[in-house]
């Protein structure tokens, strides 16, 4: 079996790291500085930051919390909410962070997405999508799962890699914050369409839904485990590896 990383996802909302259910009913967690070094002593793999506010609101203000992370924290930083061009590209990386995440901008203007990696290189793009759940098939949302965009998800993930997207950062809105387990048959359909990597974020409650879905995913985005203390993070890479999943230690 392929190394699975193992990434702590933030979730933004001021000056706060929040977590929701569905992305919505925001709870406050505490300061972003001392969660993202307390993860990184606890040996995550890397740390993914969202303003779960910025694309409503029209800004980026997550940039702040980047140069001085990046200044104590040495594992990859991907920073996504309200990048909206290539100089909001520019400017995150510039200021510590390894990689971008683009949703609510790519879908206005799909074509974003190659210009960002023709200009900026594949390797630091990564297509955010929100898919939540219908009878037959699975919508992408945007601005933190409020808006519609009338996209098949599986072909809104093809359409990403055919414009040379590096990576997929996939959230299922449905499962997201319940801690009930992850939703196997998106992450399945998406890993047959799709050759770059996957991230897959959203229901993570417990060492059994890791185990259910490394086989098709590249990296696993954990919020509540990590953030309620219901593990601690080098203990649960050890608890992985006991059931045979490969992990960085």
């Amino acid at each position: 079996m392929h190394n699975i990383r193992i990434i702590a996802r933030l979730d933004i909302k001021g000056d706060k790291v929040v977590k929701g259910i569905n992305l919505e009913g925001i709870r406050k967690i505490g300061n972003p500085k001392e969660i993202a070094l307390n993860y990184y002593t606890q040996g995550i793999d890397e740390i993914i930051y969202m303003d779960v506010v910025a694309s409503l609101y029209e800004r980026n203000t997550i940039t702040k919390f980047i140069k001085d992370a990046a200044s104590k924290i040495f594992v990859p930083l991907t920073v996504g909410g309200g990048i909206r061009s290539l100089n909001d590209i520019r400017n995150v990386l510039n200021n510590g962070a390894d990689k971008v995440a683009i949703n609510t901008a790519a879908i206005k203007n799909p074509n974003f997405i190659k210009e960002a990696s023709n200009a900026i290189g594949s390797q630091s793009i990564v297509v955010s999508i929100e898919a939540k759940k219908h009878t037959n098939y699975w919508e992408a949302y945007y601005d933190n799962g409020r808006e519609k965009s009338g996209l098949d998800v599986i072909n809104w993930a093809q359409k990403a890699q055919e414009l040379g997207a590096g990576e997929l950062l996939i959230t299922s809105v449905d499962k997201e914050g319940l801690e009930k387990g992850m939703d196997i048959d998106l992450l399945v359909a998406i890993r047959d369409k799709i050759k770059i990597p996957i991230i897959f974020s959203g229901g993570v409650g417990n060492i059994e839904h890791v185990n259910e879905t490394a086989p098709y995913a590249d990296a696993i985005a954990v919020a509540s485990l990590f953030h309620y203390n219901k593990e601690k993070i080098n203990e649960f890479k050890k608890k992985l590896i006991k059931k045979g999943i490969e992990v960085r230690i």
